[in-house]
C-alpha cells in the first residue's frame, strides 16, 4: 500500500489479502508492504501474513503526489525482487476502497491467466481524470499502440518478468535525469512484447483538483512521461495503429456530476495567449500560435480547441521536452494556460451530453493523437527541418 498505515489499518488489509489468497486452489503466500513513515523498518507477523514496513518514499515527497508514488514504486519493486515474489499489486486507492474482490481484480489476471500487467480501468464522472483522458491514455494509445485507459494507474498488478525490466530501466538516467518506473510501465510491457489486460476497478475517489498547484502537477506528470518518450523511441516509432487488450469486470456507472466554471478557464487561456508569446513561439510552430491568438478572442459561445490543434501542441511540447528547447520546467509550467483551454473547450461540448456521447468525444480524441503520430515521428526525426 501506498501512503500512511497505522499498524490496525495494515491488520486488517492483510486480513483481505489472506482471504483473497484463500480463494486459490494452490492458497499462494503473500506479503504486504506498507508505508512506515520516518520510522525504522521493521517486519511484523500479522495473524494472516507477514507484513513489512518500510520507507516507501523520500521523506519531502508526499505519497500521494506523483514524485512520492514514483519512490514508492520502486521501492517496491526492490522489496518484491528479492524475496523472489511470483506477482505484485501496488494498490494506491484509498483503504476504504479495499475488498478482497478489488485486491482479486489485480492478483488473478497475473496468477491465474499469465499476464504480466493489469492495468485498471476506473469509472470516472465527466470531470475527472482530465489530463489522463486529455493526454495520457490517448498518448499512449498513439505510441505504444494498446487502449489503455490509465497507464499511469496508479493500482496495478505485474509479473516478476515486468517489475525486473522496469527495475533495470529505472536504475538507468538520461541526461541526469532517474527514469520513472511509473511511467515506464507500458512502455516496458509493450517493448519486451508482454502479455497486458485491463481490469474494471470500480469508482476511485480522489479529493478535488487543486487547481492552486495545477502548474507543478502537470510539471510532475508530464516530465517523466516526456522522458519515457525519449528513453523509448525506439519502441514506439516501430509501432503502427493500435488494438484493444483483453478487458476483466463490469464498468460501473459513472457518477454524476455538477458543472464547470469555463469563464474562469477561458480567462486563464486568454492570459497565457497574452503574457506567454514569446515562449510558446520558442515551442510551437508560427501556424499553430496563430490558432491560438485567434481562438483567445473567439466569444464563449464559439470557443473551442480543434482535435489536430490539441494533438499538435502535446507532441510539439514533448519535442522541446527533449530538445531543452527552454528550460523543462518553464516549458512544463507554461503549458497550463493551454490544458486549462482545453479543458474549456472540452467542458462546452460534453456538458449537457450523455455518457455515450462523452465516450464517443473522447474516442475521437484518441483517434486524432494517432493520425497526428506522423507529424511527431517527422519533427521527432528531423526536428531541424520542422524548426518553427
Amino acid at each position: 500500500m501506498l501512503g500512511p498505515s497505522g499498524n490496525g489499518r495494515s491488520s486488517a488489509t492483510a486480513a483481505l489479502i489472506r482471504e483473497a489468497m484463500d480463494r486459490y486452489p494452490d492458497h499462494p503466500r503473500a506479503v504486504l508492504v506498507c508505508d512506515a513513515g520516518a520510522g525504522a523498518p521493521r517486519v511484523e507477523e500479522d495473524q494472516s501474513l507477514p507484513v513489512l514496513f518500510c520507507k516507501l518514499s523520500d521523506s519531502a515527497s508526499e505519497p500521494a503526489q506523483p514524485k512520492g508514488v514514483s519512490d514508492a514504486y520502486q521501492t517496491i519493486f526492490g522489496v518484491m525482487n528479492k524475496i523472489g515474489a511470483r506477482a505484485c499489486a501496488v494498490i494506491a486507492s484509498e483503504f476504504q476502497q479495499l475488498t478482497p474482490q478489488f485486491l482479486d481484480r489485480l492478483f488473478w489476471p497475473v496468477l491465474g491467466m499469465d499476464f504480466d500487467l493489469v492495468a485498471p480501468r476506473y469509472t470516472r464522472g465527466r470531470w475527472e481524470g482530465l489530463i489522463n483522458r486529455s493526454i495520457l491514455s490517448p498518448l499512449a494509445r498513439a505510441l505504444y499502440g494498446k487502449h489503455i485507459h490509465n497507464p499511469l494507474g496508479p493500482d496495478f498488478g505485474f509479473s516478476t518478468k515486468l517489475m525486473r525490466a522496469i527495475l533495470r530501466q529505472g536504475a538507468s538516467t538520461r541526461n541526469g535525469s532517474a527514469v520513472s518506473p511509473v511511467a515506464s510501465i507500458v512502455s516496458a510491457a509493450v517493448g519486451l512484447g508482454l502479455q497486458i489486460c485491463e481490469t474494471e476497478m470500480g469508482i476511485r475517489h480522489r479529493p478535488p483538483t487543486d487547481w492552486g498547484n495545477l502548474s507543478a502537477l502537470l510539471t510532475q506528470i508530464l516530465g517523466p512521461v516526456f522522458l519515457d518518450m525519449e528513453i523509448n523511441a525506439p519502441i514506439w516509432q516501430r509501432v503502427r495503429g493500435s488494438s484493444m487488450v483483453p478487458t476483466f469486470g463490469t464498468l460501473e456507472q459513472a457518477p454524476s456530476q455538477g458543472t464547470v466554471d469555463t469563464g474562469r478557464l477561458m480567462d486563464s487561456f486568454q492570459l497565457g495567449a497574452a503574457n506567454l508569446q514569446d515562449v510558446w513561439s520558442l515551442v510551437l510552430p508560427p501556424k499553430t500560435v496563430l490558432e491560438i491568438r485567434k481562438i483567445s478572442r473567439l466569444p464563449p459561445q464559439q470557443f473551442r480547441i480543434p482535435d489536430d490543434l490539441w494533438v499538435g501542441i502535446v507532441y510539439d511540447f514533448a519535442l522541446a521536452h527533449r530538445l531543452r528547447t527552454i528550460n523543462r520546467d518553464h516549458l512544463l509550467r507554461s503549458f497550463t494556460p493551454l490544458y486549462l483551454g482545453w479543458i474549456a473547450s472540452y467542458a462546452l461540448e460534453v456538458s449537457n451530453a450523455e455518457q455515450t456521447v462523452v465516450e464517443r468525444r473522447l474516442e475521437q480524441l484518441a483517434l486524432a493523437y494517432e493520425a497526428g503520430k506522423v507529424y511527431l515521428l517527422s519533427r521527432w526525426r528531423w526536428p531541424d527541418r520542422f524548426n518553427p
